[in-house]
């Protein structure tokens, strides 16, 4: 079995890379993960017993006080940082320019959903899951779609 440091590449596109013991996660360890966030951590016999998540952009998380989008404060971890558009600019997502949603589909985070073949594809169009009743539902209800009709500017007649 695995045993001192390595780097451990999991099917997902996940990547270990840290202190190993007996083929498991032990010591000092982070999981680097293909949407660019990563979580470091001190692991024993595989069970993380401390750790601090950071997302892509390094917005880090922080259990305790944790106040970035919640109901007072609705801003991204970008206008956070840059500040906010001008007035008329909208941002729908943290990353900016969003990425575009193929047509029918929306963006659940870690990827794109059709609910039409209720598949869960990367943003490289990789297959990563099926989305089960509760994903489903949850994704129509709550994430970004791709639009429906063209918003160009149509100048009265």
């Amino acid at each position: 079995r695995m045993e001192g440091f390595g780097c451990y590449a999991l099917p997902t596109g996940t990547e270990y890379r840290g202190s190993l013991w007996d083929g498991m996660f032990h010591g000092q360890g982070e999981l680097l993960l293909p949407n660019g966030g990563r979580y470091r951590a001190l692991w024993d016999r595989g069970v993380p017993t401390q750790g601090k998540y950071v997302f892509a952009d390094g917005l880090e998380y922080d259990e305790k006080k944790w106040h970035y989008c919640d109901g007072y404060d609705r801003r991204f971890y970008t206008e956070i940082c840059s500040g906010f558009k001008p007035p008329g600019i909208p941002q729908l997502t943290n990353l900016d320019p969003p990425k575009i949603i193929p047509e029918g589909c929306y963006d659940c985070g870690d990827g794109f959903y059709n609910p039409k073949t209720r598949i869960v594809v990367d943003y490289k169009h990789r297959f990563l899951r099926n989305a089960d009743d509760d994903e489903h539902e949850w994704i129509l209800r709550t994430c970004r779609k791709a639009w429906d009709l063209t918003t160009e500017h149509k100048p009265k007649p």
